[in-house]
């Protein structure tokens, strides 16, 4: 099992969702994102490799397994539409 940490700009995103979707969002998370975190999922490719994308209905939780200390850092919870629009635009700029 791992320990989940919604950074700052994922709690933002996560307060700004309806409170039923947060709430889906906040199950998965601290569940089975949390038991199994490659288990649920996907990795992304090329410039956000380190990174994973679990779907919530229409909504995608991106986050990072740093499997050193065994923790799972939440980056990003948002519409599929818009999940990873400035993702790639900041990963793009360095």
């Amino acid at each position: 099992m791992y320990e989940a940490e919604v950074l700052p700009e994922a709690q933002r995103h996560l307060n700004r969702l309806p409170p039923a979707v947060r709430e889906a969002a906040l199950e998965a998370i601290h569940g089975p994102i949390a038991d199994n975190p490659r288990h649920i999922g996907k990795p992304l490719r090329d410039e956000l490799q380190r990174l994973w994308c679990a779907r919530r209905d229409l909504y995608r939780i991106i986050h990072e397994i740093v499997e050193e200390d065994r923790l799972v850092l939440v980056h990003r919870v948002k519409h599929r539409r818009d999940v990873y629009r400035q993702m790639e635009y900041d990963a793009n700029a360095c």
